[in-house]
This record gives C-alpha cells, structure tokens and sequence, in this order.
C-alpha cells in the first residue's frame, strides 16, 4: 500500500477527542521551552548578538522564534548539530530542500571539482544541458530554464503564462505558498473570518508593501473544489478578465501535506485545458520529494508548466522551470525576458548534476517510501493508542501529524479543524528529544536518502513520550 492510500484510510478512522486535561499542554510547553532553553545557551548568546546588526537575529523571517532560534554549525548524513553541541535527526532539512541528507558524499565530490575550475561565468556549462535533459526525462516536459529560488521560479513561470496568453489575472489556491514576490503573496495565511465562501474567497495581501493592483489580479480558489475552481474561472471569464494561468501545489505542502482526492487534479488539468489557461504546478516542494518526476510522476496529471527548487541544487541555491514547447517559444523568441545573472551557476549545476544522477536514484525513492510508511504507520499507532485526535498523512518524502478531530482537505478546514497547540509542543518535544523539526504548525517533515530506521524510532519516541505525558 503506497502512502497516498495509506492516509485515506487514516483520515476516517481516528478521530477521537484528545484526551489533555485542561491546562495541561500549556503547562507541558512551558517546561520543555524551559528545558530547551536550558540546553541551547549558545543559541542565546549568538541571538543576542545577532539581534545588534541581522534584522530578528535572522537572515529571513520564517527562521525567527522566540526566545531564539537554534543556531547549527554543521551536518552530517541525516544529523545536525547547533552551537552548543546538542545533536539532532534533522527532518526540518532546510524547509524541505535537502532530500539528499547532509554533506552527501556524491555532491562534495562534484561541489569541490567545481570550485577548483571556477563558480561563476554568467555563460552555459555542460552540467547545465545534463541537468535540462534529465529533468525533461523525469517530468514529461521538453524545455528548461533555470532561476536561482523558488519565488524566481513562480515569478517567471507567471510572467511566461501572461506572455504566452495576453491575461493578466492568474487564479492560485487560497492557502498555498508559492514563494515571496508579489504576485502570489496573496491569501495565504489568512484568519478564519477573512477566508470568504468557497465560491468567492477573498484575495488579500500577505503582509504590507504589496501593491493592491496585484492583490486584485490574483483570485483565490479551495483546494480539492473543482466545481468551485470552474464556476469562479466562468464568472471571471464573463467579467473579461480571463486568467492566464492557474497555479498550484498538486499536494498542499505548507499546510502540513494536503493530498488531492481521487479525480481532481485531472478535473482540474481538463477545466484549464478547455477554457485555454496555463496549468503550473508548483513542485518546490514535491519537485524530486516524492518521486523521480515529483508530483507529476507521481499523481500521473502532466501539468503545461512546472516550477522546482529546495532539493534541486542538493543544498546550493537553484531553481527551474520546465514547460511545453510551445510555451517556451515566447521566451525562445526573447518575447518574454526570463533573464538572471546567476541562472545556471556552475556550482548549483554540479550539484544538481551529481544529486539526479548519482543520489536521487531508483533505490532512493524505495527508501525513502519505506521509512515514511513506517513512520506514518507508528505515527496513527501512538495517536490511537493513547487517544489523541488525529491522524498521518504523507507521500514519500513527506508528511505531517494533523492533530485534528476531522479530515484538513484545504486552508478551510485547515484553520476551522487543526489543533495549534500540539503542534507547537510537539516541536519542543522533538528538539529537545533529539529531533529537529521546521518551526510552524503549518510545516511537514521531510526525510532525506541518508535518514535510517534509527532516526525514525528517534521521532516515534519523541511522539510517543508526549501522548504519554498529555494523557497520564
């Protein structure tokens, strides 16, 4: 059983109440926060000097949380270690990029002959016509450019679609990150209240600085509704404002992992298709994660467009967008300008070069479904055993806890239905049990080829001793 059916049946099976005593998860956060801060003084001490010339103590804001953030030194394999020399199985992995593990044999080797030949001409090299033909291999889809980040990533693929169409409105799921720039910062993380009817969600900025224009031209929709996708798709059409493209995550991946039901990404593929707008999946965060081809390999549904980056360049900087040939030709013909001084760096296309041929190989994706049946499968064992509301989802790579009483399909439900406590004394569970986890209840575990049954065990411990603690 793959772990797509596998949480089908999770979803409806365990739905018991949690069984905390009032007061108690509050009083549990407050001791492993104590306890954590008693183990990463360093981490302190460097935030605090941090604080006097980073903004936050951080080079970016996702990487805050108070009182501070463990600051790392180095890793290996699947393990980091922070400043104070505590050790932890990383299933953070840079907010899901390093599939490949730590300091992966393969990439040093490639990474470190590139060095010694040069890291920057602004000009092609070979390891980037391999990494183009490879990635045409896994995904179906002929032509690639390179970009240096996800945001680039989304940012071009939209701009490509509007060349390609001469629309300006682009329709995104209402709750998906698709990376920082303007376009898509738009009904993200929204409160209950301002998320708005199925039929007519509300787009709104994600944050100031974001002009209302753009806001006005990018129209939310739910994830798992087409019905809903079409009819808000029909009203703008006869509002004269087509869309140029719909953009999305064939999983959610920044609520947890949200898997699509049976049949809707290919009603979704044969809406865009017949009213002649440009599919773009978002594979930034599945792209290479949950199969050799992503999501698209995965689900079987050929998107016109996909957008990768995170595990693409093995750890340095990277990103692409593959698309059909004809919607390449408006940037073959330089209609469209999809330009960047770093596109193609050597060094991230050695690393992505070594990363798809040599690590991210068949056996790999063997053992990655392996290890994330195994730990979806203890995940919903401890849930059930101890009475926790709740269940396990994932594909692959990936997956995440919901602690829920009712099944998360879309943001909706996501903010009506999840528990935000557990999941922030979770985190604190792990890391001071040894596992390192991205921060936010939004975020979902990502396992890399280098992670064992042993690091698995260590995460099944971490949950087992907090259902313990809430429930004795």
């Amino acid at each position: 059983m793959t772990t797509a059916e596998t949480t089908t049946a999770a979803t409806e099976s365990t739905t018991v109440e949690a069984a905390a005593p009032a007061g108690r998860i509050a009083r549990l956060a407050e001791q492993e926060e104590a306890r954590l801060a008693a183990a990463t003084p360093g981490s302190g001490a460097l935030h605090e000097r941090a604080m006097r010339t980073m903004t936050g103590g951080v080079p970016s804001s996702y990487q805050s949380r108070d009182p501070w953030p463990i600051y790392l030194t180095h890793g290996k394999g699947a393990r980091v270690w922070d400043v104070d020399g505590n050790e932890y199985s990383d299933f953070h992995n840079g907010f899901g990029s390093m599939v490949q593990g730590h300091a992966h044999p393969a990439i040093i080797r490639a990474v470190t002959e590139r060095v010694g030949l040069g890291t920057h001409f602004a000009m092609p090299t070979e390891d980037s016509v391999i990494v183009s033909e490879e990635l045409a291999r896994r995904f179906g889809l002929p032509q690639w450019r390179y970009v240096n980040s996800g945001s680039e990533a989304t940012m071009d693929a939209i701009r490509i679609a509007r060349g390609v169409t001469g629309q300006e409105t682009i329709v995104k799921i209402f709750g998906s990150y698709h990376g920082h720039h303007d376009y898509v910062m738009v009904s993200i993380g929204a409160p209950y209240s301002d998320i708005g009817p199925a039929d007519n969600m509300n787009s709104l900025g994600y944050g100031a600085g974001i002009p209302q224009a753009v806001i006005d031209l990018t129209i939310p929709v739910p994830f798992n509704d087409a019905p809903a996708m079409e009819a808000r798709i029909e009203r703008l059409i006869a509002e004269g404002r087509k869309p140029a493209c719909v953009i999305m995550e064939a999983a959610m991946m920044n609520l947890g992992v949200i898997l699509p039901e049976p049949g809707y990404l290919e009603a979704v593929r044969e809406i865009t298709r017949r009213h002649g707008i440009v599919l773009i999946f978002d594979e930034v965060k599945t792209g290479l994660c949950v199969a050799a081809g992503g999501a698209t390999e995965r689900f079987g549904v050929t998107p016109d467009m996909v957008t990768l980056a995170k595990a693409l360049g093995g750890g340095l900087p990277s990103g692409a967008i593959g698309a059909t040939d004809e919607i390449m030709e408006v940037v073959a013909s330089d209609k469209v300008k999809q330009v960047g001084t770093y596109n193609g760096n050597p060094l991230s296309m050695a690393a992505a070069r070594a990363s798809l041929t040599e690590v991210l190989t068949p056996e790999a994706y063997v053992h990655l479904d392996r290890l994330n049946d195994r730990l979806i499968a203890g995940c919903d064992e401890i849930l059930g055993r101890y009475g926790i509301a709740g269940y396990t989802v994932g594909i692959s790579s990936k997956g995440c806890v919901h602690f829920t009483d009712a099944p998360i399909r879309d943001y909706t439900s996501f903010m009506e239905h999840q528990n935000a406590e557990l999941p922030e004394l979770a985190w604190l569970y792990n890391a001071n049990r040894g596992v390192l986890m991205a921060p936010g209840r939004e975020e979902e575990w990502t396992l890399s080829v280098q992670h064992t049954d042993a690091d698995v065990d260590r995460y099944l411990e971490s949950l087992d001793a907090m259902a313990k603690d809430l429930t004795s």
